[in-house]
């Protein structure tokens, strides 16, 4: 036993010499290590454990090292020094230390992947790059094994792999720090490598040196000793083993008789083998016999179901089938009992047949005769369909009869309540027969367009004989308008609203055009058409009535052409938009008559094969409503003839109710139909407007009489009155205001052509008169986009006001104005205002002399002459001769303070005064107004 313990002595002793003894290897470091050791470290009593290659990351490579080094007095300080070669030569010098108590973080970059980068965190943060990563690695893992062993500080190391952080051992904490110093006095070149001494081994070390005293001093006794011991415990190992032989061979014994155990188990399991594979054949037999019957079951099951699928799916009741041959389809309870027996038949065909049922015979039975009731019952369902169009049609026809007196058109409601019956049959014809479907919506738009025709034809004759007047005279001026079938033939584009037959009538403008009552009615007479009715005949109640007339036209077409549209959507079943092909472009079927379809056009036809159920929708509404665009421009012609104002209400009436069936559905018959008609109106509202500026340019005026307010600015006054009268909340405003620009543009162009022209009248009194006027139009009706047109009606107005008042006061004081003239040459000229009295030509005695040709009397007398020029220069409707006569007593009072402003400066002290003072003037002035 006491061996035993020498023995393990010796081996810990022998194997952390060993240990010592690899630490000893060389690394590349070891020159450098060495030269900053003794160069640096050593003199301060420091040792250098740890040593990186490195330059500032970033900047221009210059390379230093980092070093780590402990004291080697205690208290023991760890510190990090930058060290750098010197400029001067090849020794190295220190640049910079740390404690590695101030060292906050340990940033390696990056902990997956080779980074030569890292930072440290001290005061601040340094940012480093080594030159290998091996380098930097080595030198982080001495920092955290320094931190570990001297500081127990917690340094956080960032981005660093666990494997350089391994742990050290616990035994090493309980090491007092003196006795670790002792231990590590030896050659610590590299820290990475160094193991310590476990408590164990320290304490064999020990004891053997306090057994040899001699250890410290001889070295090589001491490990000659310590072989012999070593070759003394080897050859006890070798005896230990060779006595452990005989319990060898008695385990090699055991091991045999187990084996042969192992044998006599072996045979007896493969004996319940061979039974038991016996009995698993026989389990076979009984599991393939069970499956067989399973199998059988399951294909019973499975025809079963077939058949019960047939017999519930494919069999038709004998209700159903005597309906559909033989049902009632003129009542209600027959319609339903049809409805239903159609929709079980439908049903029947459409079934789903499984793989293989269609050879069965009686599923070929089954499905002939499916087919046979199917073609029996659709061809007795068009047929009955046929006969009611037919005679629905012509029991229409027999009521018209009772509307032709009102402005109303028939109500369908009833046909369509009574057809409506009909719409899931109709759906099913369209599922199972195409061509009879689509024969039967051409037989039906044939039929209805005829009726409608009828009926659109007498409401519109009954509308134009309201509009145009119940008088012979009227109906006889109606008469001669074009019809609307010949001139729409001719001119396509009249669809459009380009009737140009229709010329602009003449509105009351045409009655202002000449001066005078006896002139007016003779131009006038001369300008109206002769189909056309007297302007000067029409007035507010007129245009009224038309208006309501026309907006009871559009009242009734509009509920008329929605409820067919409704009907024929909801009849033919066409609200959804599937791509179909519209009946109006089938080929007729030998059924029907064919008239309707063969009128198509090939064109028509190739594009209605792709339109949708929508589109056909909107095609059957054209053709059953072919006329109603005709008509309506027909009579919108004829109320753009009897007075072209009368466009200004069509035009807000349609664009009302074309807003409203945009909203309804913008692709509709009714709004596409209204959008058209409303081109025309709107064509005709332009050639209005078109037509009065016309007039305006053509306008004549007499030569020996005053002009006055111009005629087409009454005109412009009375359009603007009615246009604000009938466009108030209206949707299109801003053709109104388009039109008031050009309107207001040629009035002010024209007012300035005939003030030109005017010989009677002075330029001044014709533009400030007219100009007056528009202003006070625009004022009143206070139309927002005038306003600049109105501040510059009101800018001509003054100026040509000031312009006319200097003109006609001219020189009232005509001698005494020549005088101060020559005075103020010579002002001008550069002679001092009190040396002008020396002048011979301008002296006190001139001054005089001229200012008694002008006694008070002689200026009232002036100035009541000039009252009365320009009484007969200015018309009475404006009423603006109290206003210039005014404006012309200021000018007066203007130039009499001018006069003697300069009397004091050019004659001072010299007494001289006019013969009259200015209130002498303003009572001449107020005198003269009196008296007229």
């Amino acid at each position: 036993m006491q061996d035993m313990d020498l023995c393990e002595e010796h081996g810990s002793v022998w194997a952390e010499l060993r240990r010592a003894d690899e630490n000893k290897r060389p690394s590349t470091m070891t020159a450098i290590k060495h030269a900053l050791q003794r160069d640096i470290f050593t003199p301060n009593d420091e040792r250098l454990l740890g040593i990186v290659n490195v330059c500032k990351a970033g900047k221009k490579k210059k390379n230093c090292f980092l070093c780590a080094t402990v004291t080697t007095e205690r208290p023991v300080q760890v510190k990090v020094v930058k060290v750098k070669k010197s400029d001067k030569g090849d020794f190295y010098k220190r640049q910079q230390t740390w404690e590695l108590r101030d060292l906050t973080v340990v940033d390696a970059k990056d902990a997956s992947k080779e980074n030569p980068e890292f930072d440290l965190h001290f005061e601040k943060v340094y940012r480093w790059l080594a030159s290998s990563t091996a380098e930097k690695n080595s030198f982080i893992s001495c920092i955290w094994k320094l931190n570990q062993r001297y500081l127990r500080k917690k340094v956080e190391f960032v981005n660093v792999s666990s494997q350089l952080l391994e742990e050290l051992p616990k035994a090493e904490e309980s090491v007092p720090s003196g006795e670790s110093q002792s231990v590590a006095g030896g050659d610590e070149d590299a820290l990475d490598d160094y193991q310590e001494l476990s408590t164990r081994e320290e304490q064999d070390i020990e004891s053997m040196m306090e057994m040899c005293e001699y250890a410290i001093s001889n070295a090589e006794a001491f490990a000659e000793k310590l072989f012999k011991e070593l070759q003394v415990l080897d050859g006890a190992n070798i005896q230990s083993i060779m006595a452990s032989e005989k319990q060898v061979n008695i385990l090699m014994q055991l091991l045999d008789e187990a084996l042969g155990e192992v044998d006599t188990i072996e045979g007896k399991l493969s004996s319940y083998e061979e039974m038991l594979q016996s009995v698993k054949e026989q389990m076979d037999q009984i599991s393939q016999s069970n499956r067989l019957i399973q199998i059988s079951n399951t294909n019973n099951g499975k025809l079963l179901d077939e058949i019960q699928f047939l017999v519930n799916y494919m069999d038709l009741s004998k209700g159903h089938i005597r309906a559909l041959q033989d049902g009632d389809l003129t009542s209600s309870k027959g319609i339903e009992a049809c409805i239903n027996a159609s929709e079980a038949l439908l049903q029947c065909m459409n079934v789903a047949l499984r793989p293989g049922h269609e050879k069965l015979l009686s599923v070929k039975q089954q499905q002939q005769m499916f087919t046979d009731l199917r073609d029996t019952f659709a061809r007795r369902l068009t047929n009955h369909l046929n006969n009611v169009f037919v005679h629905q049609g012509h029991d229409q026809s027999s009521t018209l009869s009772q509307h032709t007196a009102e402005l109303t058109l028939p109500k369908h409601s009833p046909l369509h309540r009574d057809l409506l019956r009909y719409a899931k049959l109709m759906e099913w014809l369209k599922n199972t027969h195409r061509e009879k479907y689509e024969g039967l919506s051409r037989t039906y738009v044939d039929y209805m367009s005829r009726l409608y025709e009828r009926e659109i034809k007498d409401f519109f004759e009954v509308a134009k004989i309201k509009m145009a007047g119940t008088s012979k005279e009227a109906k006889n001026k109606f008469a001669t308008l074009p019809r609307k079938e010949s001139a729409l033939k001719q001119e396509p584009e009249s669809l459009h609203g380009s009737s140009g037959k229709l010329t602009g009538s003449t509105s009351s403008l045409n009655k202002l055009t000449v001066q005078g009552s006896n002139s007016r009615r003779s131009q006038s007479s001369s300008l109206l058409d002769m189909g056309n009715m007297s302007a000067s005949d029409l007035d507010v109640a007129d245009r009224t009535k038309f208006d309501k007339i026309f907006e009871q036209v559009l009242s009734e077409l509009e509920p008329l052409c929605l409820a067919e549209q409704d009907f024929i959507s909801k009849f033919f079943k066409l609200q959804q938009h599937q791509a179909v092909m519209p009946p109006l472009a089938q080929p007729e079927s030998e059924e029907f008559d064919g008239s309707a379809a063969s009128r198509i056009p090939p064109q028509t036809e190739h594009r209605h094969s792709s339109s949708s159920e929508k589109d056909m929708v909107r095609l059957m509404m054209n053709k059953i409503f072919q006329s109603i665009e005709t008509e309506l421009n027909t009579l919108i012609a004829l109320g753009d003839k009897i007075d072209s104002f009368h466009s200004l209400y069509m035009l807000v009436k349609m664009s009302h109710h074309v807003w409203t069936a945009e909203n309804v559905d913008p692709a509709s018959f009714l709004s596409t139909t209204l959008g058209n008609v409303l081109v025309t109106v709107k064509r005709n509202f332009d050639k209005c407007i078109l037509g009065q500026i016309r007039q305006m340019e053509e306008v004549k005026i007499p030569k020996k009489s005053k002009v006055g307010i111009l005629p087409f600015v009454t005109a412009f006054e009375e359009f603007a009155e009615l246009a604000e009268t009938i466009f108030r909340n209206a949707e299109r405003r801003g053709d109104l205001d388009k039109a008031y620009v050009k309107l207001i543009k040629a009035v002010f162009v024209n007012v300035e052509k005939v003030a030109n022209e005017s010989q009677k009248t002075p330029r001044d009194v014709v533009m400030m008169e007219n100009f007056h006027h528009i202003f006070s139009t625009l004022s009143r009706l206070k139309i927002s986009c005038l306003d600049a047109e109105k501040r510059e009606a009101k800018h001509k107005y003054t100026d040509h006001l000031q312009s006319y008042v200097i003109y006609s006061l001219g020189q009232p004081l005509e001698k005494l104005n020549h005088f101060f003239e020559g005075v103020e040459a010579r002002v001008a000229q550069g002679v001092r205002e009190e040396e002008v009295s020396y002048q011979l030509a301008f002296n006190k005695q001139e001054l005089r002399k001229v200012i008694k040709e002008y006694p008070g009397k002689e200026v009232k007398k002036g100035l009541d002459n000039l009252y009365k020029k320009v009484d007969k220069h200015l018309c009475e409707e404006e009423s603006l001769l109290q206003v210039v006569w005014h404006s012309m007593q200021d000018e007066f009072i203007r130039q009499y303070k001018h006069f003697e402003d300069l009397i004091g400066r050019c004659y001072p002290g010299s007494g001289i005064t006019m013969e009259f003072t200015i209130q002498d003037v303003l009572e001449y002035f107020s005198s003269i107004a009196q008296s007229h």
